[in-house]
């Protein structure tokens, strides 16, 4: 596979969390959940994921309408290596905040761990 086809690859797996993410209000019945919290930390949290979706969206964007930029330049590079980090460190943080262990909490480890190895291997081809 090329380069290009990896970074389309990584562009549909940041499509797939921001769409996952605009589920979390359902999934998690924020509506009725979040209630209990301050209105601090209700806000933060709702703020935060809409941040998250905006930058998955964008990630995704840039990975379908530039892919030759983004591992045929310094910048491009630049980014992958970002967002391979971004999924190392998500994946650190899943073991260090969410310790619950379910299959769904597990799978969605894998799809970290995905995510960065998706935005590395384009590294490796252009290299």
């Amino acid at each position: 596979m090329t380069a290009t086809s990896w970074i389309h690859l990584a562009g549909l797996h940041s499509l797939g969390f921001a769409v996952f993410h605009l589920a979390f209000w359902r999934i998690f019945r924020w509506r009725d959940t979040l209630r209990t919290a301050t209105v601090a930390d209700r806000a933060i949290l709702q703020i935060l994921n809409l941040r998250l979706i905006y930058v998955f969206l964008g990630i995704a964007a840039l990975c379908f309408l530039f892919a030759d930029e983004l591992h045929g330049t310094a910048l491009g590079r630049a980014m992958l290596l970002g967002m391979s980090l971004f999924w190392i460190g998500r994946t650190i943080e899943q073991f260090v905040f969410l310790r619950i262990n379910r299959p769904m909490v597990h799978a969605l480890t894998a799809l970290f761990v995905l995510g960065a190895a998706l935005f590395a291997v384009p590294l490796w081809l252009s290299a």
